[in-house]
């Protein structure tokens, strides 16, 4: 007989392992499944976000931030640097790290909350049995309750085939072994727009190559206008209505095929990166016979609980709808065992906030302009530079703006749009005022200390009703 567990979660990214920990706490006995292995051949906790995704890039940015403000940015300070270079073995070597001590303590958490972890792949049969295998056979386990967690995968596009030497995927991004003198990127996305970023800062001739007519779709064009001029400026060359065509590796190069205004053009580099996007991972995850369902697009189909079609059956994070971010993974993660446990879990899908790592930080939460004027809803706009913020200018980070948007008359909070220094953490308190369906007016009557960054944040809530006091209204 299989051995009975009150959850059984499979996949330990921040949805899964969120779910298994919380699970845990609220005293249900817990297992999580999980199959995600490193370059080395080896099962690690955290999936792709803390494994390949958020956390190494991040750490890469950080080093490369670092590496291009001593070339380029310290003399204004009166710092200057002889012969200053970078060692990419280091930079990667310190990635490694990092993100070695983040899935290990995530195995510290099961231990120390008492989830139990079997490592290797995890399959959905019916009647919530999970059939685990691994290099050491395999076995049965039941659920009185399931969450799917399975997380997602690089989309792949034709004639384009990822080797991860030379046309390389998020994971062979993360792991060049030294600067690229050419690097070609397939879609300026977040994934694309970073990556891009850390390889430039370091020396690479960075060109990216982006389907879509519009420069980040997703983000308030006016906001994204300002980013894509500073892009620009700092040496990345974005191409628009760019279809990459095919790309073969000739003579140890990449020999890049692609299509613009109707016309084809060639170009060499040394490495392609492709950043296109990400799908739901669902391969292997279900039997036939297990009853859940898949949307169109090969989604696991949940209702606004996160149930799929079988009771008791529940699916978070990458795999089902909605936006493909960690913190989203991990609130749903917790809201369904707030379910389980007979608790109310929610999520306000409206405020969830979304952030590009690049220099500036790009971040927004809510209703863009776009929306709203499709919508029909009547909104007033405040905007404030960060020229015109004292700590900004101290920092020497004066580039960008915050860009509020609030409903004509009640005044409500309906959309933030940072683009400057630090905009990850600004965000957050507009998240905390849209949450409580705060005001345009509220963030404009808090005290934020001076000088901050977060009064960027002030005097835009005040620019909403023309009476921002450092900038002409």
């Amino acid at each position: 007989m299989s051995e009975q567990y009150d959850v059984v979660v499979i996949g330990g990214g921040p949805a899964g392992y969120v779910a298994a920990i919380r699970a845990a706490q609220g005293g249900l006995k817990t297992l999580c499944v999980d199959r995600f292995k490193t370059k080395d051949d080896e099962y690690a906790l955290g999936g792709t976000c803390l494994n390949v995704g958020c956390i190494p890039s991040k750490a890469l940015l950080d080093s490369s931030k670092h590496y291009e403000q001593m070339t380029q940015h310290y003399d204004v300070h009166g710092i200057s640097f002889k012969d200053a270079a970078i060692h990419v073995g280091t930079m990667i070597g310190r990635k490694d790290k990092i993100v070695k001590q983040l899935t290990g303590g995530i195995k510290q958490l099961f231990k120390a909350n008492k989830v139990s972890y079997i490592a290797g792949s995890g399959k959905l049969l019916k009647d919530r049995q999970v059939e685990i295998s691994n290099e050491e056979g395999q076995q049965t386990v039941s659920g009185k309750h399931i969450i799917l967690a399975s997380g997602s995968v690089p989309v792949s596009i034709p004639n384009v085939e990822v080797d991860n030497k030379y046309i390389l995927d998020n994971t062979g991004g993360l792991n060049i072994e030294e600067v690229p003198k050419k690097l070609g990127v397939i879609g300026a996305g977040v994934i694309g727009l970073e990556m891009g970023s850390v390889w430039r800062r370091v020396g690479s001739d960075v060109t990216i190559f982006e389907a879509m007519d519009t420069f980040l779709g997703a983000c308030d064009q006016g906001i994204a206008k300002v980013a894509a001029r500073e892009f620009k400026k700092q040496g990345l060359d974005i191409h628009l209505s760019t279809f990459v065509k095919s790309a073969e590796v000739k003579n140890n190069q990449v020999e890049v095929v692609y299509e613009k205004d109707g016309e084809k053009h060639t170009e060499t580099f040394d490495k392609l990166l492709v950043a296109v996007g990400r799908k739901a991972e669902t391969e292997g995850l279900l039997s036939d016979d297990c009853g859940v369902e898949l949307t169109e697009r090969g989604q696991i189909d949940v209702n606004d609980n996160c149930q799929t079609s079988v009771e008791n059956v529940w699916a978070v994070g990458d795999v089902v709808r909605g936006p493909m971010l960690a913190h989203k993974g991990s609130e749903e993660g917790s809201a369904v065992v707030e379910r389980i446990l007979g608790e109310h879990g929610h999520i306000d899908f409206n405020t969830i906030p979304w952030v590009i790592y690049t220099e500036p930080e790009l971040a927004w939460v809510g209703k863009t302009e776009e929306q709203l004027k499709e919508a029909g809803i009547p909104y007033k706009i405040g905007t404030f530079p960060f020229a015109a913020n004292g700590r900004a200018l101290a920092m020497n980070e004066p580039t960008g703006m915050v860009k509020l948007l609030a409903h004509e008359e009640s005044d409500e909070l309906l959309g933030a749009h940072i683009f400057g220094a630090g905009a990850s953490e600004l965000i957050s308190e507009c998240v905390v005022t849209m949450e409580f369906r705060g005001c345009a007016e509220d963030l404009a009557r808090i005290v934020h200390a001076h000088p901050t960054l977060s009064e960027a944040v002030f005097e835009a809530a005040m620019s909403v009703d023309k009476r921002a006091v450092h900038k002409a209204n």
